[in-house]
């Protein structure tokens, strides 16, 4: 049972009492708090109802890149492009078992962005849409430096996401109105070509003209055969009756042209009218297309300028004074813990297993 005590309990104690009083390095840690607003949305936490007072809003979705873009090796390259991050985690200050780069902890780009994750948190409290940042490292500066630069770089992948929704929205909206300039141009061509194949500019207003035409020929009409019929009761051999049928022989063929011209015949004005028409409402219709569409670009122009997501920055990087891990003693506390409890589940099997054998 002394061996059993010793190896369970006082052996890893000691070595954690060895590790967290000699070995272990001491680990600063950086928060920042920051908040992703837009005027583009509402805000229903009571912070944002605060941060919302001037028109503002939480940004949800430029939220949840940030916090991709925090975890990801594109940070880990942009942070570490002078070397910074391989330098603060691998310097020879820090104790072999926590320093980056060794046999240990390994040395690749896989291993340093392993260690990057282990190093760096990002979290977002959605009642509050309030984010927070911390960073651990060895020294205090390095811990706050690093947390500043992925602030920064935090800072410009919201703005890049804001250009490239407001430049996304301004072209689809340019987009729709070439092509609906397109259209209009199309249908007012072909309604010109039209008026100018048919000679008329408008067959309803045509068909108007000629039907007062007709009214008027059947008007004459109907006085010359009055004229007729009064001639040929009170006198039969008056000179003026084969004048007279002859008059009223023309009227009638000129009503039948005319008549025809309006309804009858392939090219008459009622199927011309019925093609201007359809010219007529496609032009319209276009005509209606463009200026929504005209509409919706000097709207997205003027939201482009309006509504614009950005990082608002409630706290700065902070510069620790005092290291905030490891907790040496309740690392070897814990140690001892749970040696107690490996000692005492191993010994009660001991015993059980001596009884079972006598």
């Amino acid at each position: 049972m002394k061996r059993l005590f010793l190896v369970a309990v006082v052996l890893p104690t000691s070595i954690a009492g060895l590790y967290f009083g000699i070995f272990a390095s001491d680990v600063y840690i950086s928060d920042s708090h920051f908040v992703v607003r837009s005027p583009a949305r509402q805000a229903d936490s009571p912070l944002g109802v605060i941060l919302s007072a001037g028109g503002f809003a939480g940004a949800s979705e430029e939220s949840s890149a940030v916090l991709e873009y925090v975890r990801s090796r594109d940070a880990l390259a942009q942070t570490d492009s002078d070397g910074l991050l391989t330098r603060a985690f691998s310097a020879t200050s820090v104790s072999w078992f926590d320093r980056f780069g060794t046999l240990l902890r390994g040395s690749t780009r896989e291993h340093l962005f392993d260690f990057y994750l282990g190093k760096v948190s990002i979290e977002n409290d959605s009642a509050l849409q309030v984010t927070r940042l911390a960073v651990k490292a060895y020294t205090a500066t390095d811990a706050q430096e690093i947390n500043r630069r992925l602030l920064v770089q935090a800072e410009k992948l919201v703005n890049r996401l804001a250009e490239r929704a407001r430049d996304d929205a301004i072209t689809v909206a340019a987009s729709e109105v070439r092509d609906a300039q397109a259209v209009a141009r199309s249908a007012a061509l072909a309604l010109s070509r039209f008026r100018g194949r048919e000679g008329i500019l408008d067959p309803a207003q045509e068909a108007d003209v000629r039907l007062q035409m007709v009214s008027k020929l059947q008007d004459q009409l109907v006085a010359a055969r009055t004229q007729l019929q009064q001639l040929q009761t009170f006198t039969p051999q008056a000179t003026q009756i084969p004048f007279l049928r002859t008059r009223i022989k023309s009227l009638e063929r000129e009503i039948a042209e005319q008549t025809g011209s309006i309804a009858g015949g392939q090219t008459s004005l009622s199927l011309t009218a019925v093609k201007y028409q359809q010219l007529r409402l496609e032009n319209d219709l276009a005509e209606k297309r463009l200026a929504a569409a005209l509409g919706s670009l000097e709207e997205a122009r003027a939201e482009a300028r309006r509504k614009r997501a950005y990082v608002e920055r409630i706290s700065e990087p902070s510069l620790p004074d005092y290291p905030r891990e490891p907790r040496r003693m309740r690392g070897v506390v814990a140690t001892l813990l749970l040696g107690l409890l490996v000692w005492g589940v191993l010994s009660a099997l001991v015993a059980g297993v001596k009884e079972h054998r006598d």
